[in-house]
């Protein structure tokens, strides 16, 4: 299920996907940044700079290197909340966004972990920031979490 909607110009996307492994495998692999390299359609380019294995835990800082739009970006998020194994949220402190913040959680339902991604993002653009986000950014950040979703249904 992904869900997008807009409050007071932040934007949320939700998704909500079943894992079917244990709740310590599911978080280990999130724990672990360099899976991100994964969840992440191959047009970004994306590239992880800091060095790894990255020890996360609050207060974290990691930087990669993206291409939106075939725009290169740095990007540096902090992780600002590490609660295993049931969930951990990561924040841009720079960025291609005016805001995002990500956050994970894991609910164990036995069976199978229940894994909820909550994205708040603001788009860049100031007064015409509707209208970008509206044709460039949502369909982005939507068609990012859709490969998210599809790859863990993969490798889980």
């Amino acid at each position: 299920m992904i869900e997008l909607q807009s409050i007071m110009a932040i934007h949320i996307l939700e998704t909500v996907t079943r894992l079917n492994r244990p709740l310590s495998e599911v978080f280990d692999f999130f724990s672990r940044a360099e899976n991100l390299n994964k969840l992440t359609p191959p047009e970004l380019e994306f590239k992880i700079l800091t060095p790894l294995p990255i020890n996360m835990q609050k207060g974290t800082q990691i930087d990669y290197k993206i291409k939106l739009s075939g725009i290169p970006f740095k990007w540096r998020t902090r992780i600002t909340a590490y609660e295993p194994p049931y969930r951990f949220v990561d924040e841009q402190e720079s960025g291609p966004y005016r805001i995002w913040h990500h956050e994970h959680q894991f609910e164990d339902k036995g069976d199978h972990v229940l894994m909820t991604d909550r994205v708040q993002f603001l788009s860049p653009g100031w007064f015409l920031e509707p209208i970008i986000n509206k044709w460039f950014i949502e369909p982005r950040v939507k068609a990012i979490f859709e490969y998210r979703t599809q790859q863990l249904k993969n490798l889980f």
